[in-house]
């Protein structure tokens, strides 16, 4: 990248204009912020889009924020920080085009029992974000003989009336994105990558992995269109799946859902059933460190509800939380793409309590990892959302000084060493 400022490469060698030129750390710092977050926005964008739901003012942003960032115009802290958060209020308006498309497309979610594992007979395991292609797979393999199976954040599907009076749409395998090697591995039929988080493939799925559309990765067949025939071909061809059902879960907790129950949960709180809410999810990952998520959502105290959604849910979502005020404690949202109703809800109850987001019994505490994760968190500090906790560690793209201004302006706060001692700053013990 060629710095047209102080006509410096940008090679890691200092600016020779003091810092003007962007090489400045801060100011790389709000750049790369608000390129991550637009990416995230873009991506929600996309799958909006797909389901018919467009805005002009969302487009006008992408391309300015991408003329801010990629083309070196923009070498003021000020405007760039302005540009972040302008960030966060154009994703929350790509997620609720993205809700809206979704519910006038499939219907809107109910809770509903999932089945998990695998049903005898030859399958197909679809995975990814994009529930568009899973209901014209649904359409196509029809009266074959095939199951179709959801894996990792494609479980909200059966929560879809839409989608779920397709009966062979059987059930849920395999865990989050970071266990597909081992998941695709013991699937015997075909898996259809939808969307990002699809890993580079061992040999022994990598002729059964397909791709569709601009998602692809090395040796795999990538689908440029929405005929599915070669990979229903495919699945008859394939060693049929054993019956095994591993568990079964309940999802669906959509936020038209939560806050048709807004009256008994205001009622639940004011008569000192439920004491206090907690939003755990985001992205999850591979790394150990990771655990403190799962520490922190099985030490919350038994009168508090946990409203899950992304794939960080699969890191806390096997364990029995039991139910509070006649309500399940673990409340699945779905997707990260449905962090939209986790605000809806956030702000309907802040209505119901006639107070502020910020003053409702409520702890965020966020898994990051990707572009979306951070369109999301812009979102939350584009609504003024305070005391948000992040982790498991900072973002490399956040200088010491960036961090501060989010945490003197938001109180952000990183995720500490202990899981407990930070519920108990919340909690005492």
């Amino acid at each position: 990248m060629f710095c047209n400022q102080c006509e410096q490469t940008a090679n890691g060698t200092a600016c020779v204009d003091n810092g003007v030129c962007g090489k400045d750390p801060d100011i790389q710092s709000l750049q790369e912020t608000l390129l991550f977050g637009t990416k995230g926005t873009a991506a929600y964008a996309n799958h909006a889009r797909r389901l018919g739901k467009t805005d002009e003012e969302v487009n006008n942003f992408i391309e300015e924020a991408l003329f801010a960032t990629l083309t070196n115009v923009n070498f003021d802290a000020g405007s760039l920080l302005e540009m972040v958060l302008e960030c966060g209020r154009i994703n929350l308006r790509v997620m609720e085009m993205l809700d809206q498309g979704h519910t006038e497309k499939f219907g809107t979610p109910e809770p509903t029992t999932v089945f998990e594992g695998t049903q005898s007979g030859p399958g197909i395991l679809v995975t990814g974000h994009d529930l568009l292609d899973l209901s014209e797979l649904l359409e196509q393999s029809a009266d074959t003989g095939i199951n179709v199976y959801t894996h990792g954040e494609m479980l909200p599907a059966h929560s879809y009336p839409m989608l779920r009076q397709h009966k062979h749409l059987v059930g849920h395998f395999g865990g989050a994105w970071q266990d597909q090697k081992k998941d695709f591995t013991e699937f015997t039929g075909p898996v259809l990558a939808t969307s990002n988080c699809v890993l580079e493939p061992r040999d022994s799925y990598k002729d059964r992995l397909f791709t569709s559309r601009f998602t692809a990765v090395p040796g795999c067949p990538r689908l440029k269109t929405n005929d599915f025939s070669e990979l229903i071909s495919m699945a008859k061809s394939c060693q049929p799946l054993p019956e095994n059902k591993t568990d079964e879960s309940t999802i669906g907790f959509h936020h038209s859902v939560i806050l048709g129950l807004a009256e008994k949960i205001v009622g639940a709180v004011k008569n000192g059933d439920i004491q206090h809410f907690f939003l755990i999810g985001g992205c999850d990952g591979r790394t150990n460190d990771r655990e403190y998520f799962r520490e922190y959502a099985n030490n919350t105290p038994d009168d508090s509800v946990i409203i899950t959604l992304g794939c960080g849910k699969f890191r806390i979502r096997d364990y029995d939380y039991g139910t509070v005020a006649g309500l399940p404690r673990l409340l699945d949202m779905g997707q990260c793409n449905d962090a939209y109703g986790a605000i809806q809800v956030a702000v309907g109850l802040a209505n119901a309590f006639d107070c502020g987001v910020n003053d409702l019994p409520l702890t965020i505490v966020l898994s990051w990892l990707e572009q979306k994760a951070v369109a999301v968190l812009l979102t939350l500090l584009h609504l003024g959302v305070k005391g948000i906790r992040i982790g498991p560690a900072a973002p490399a793209f956040l200088t010491p000084n960036v961090i501060k201004i989010l945490q003197d302006n938001y109180d952000l706060q990183l995720t500490g060493e202990s899981a407990v001692a930070d519920l108990q700053q919340v909690i005492p013990a």
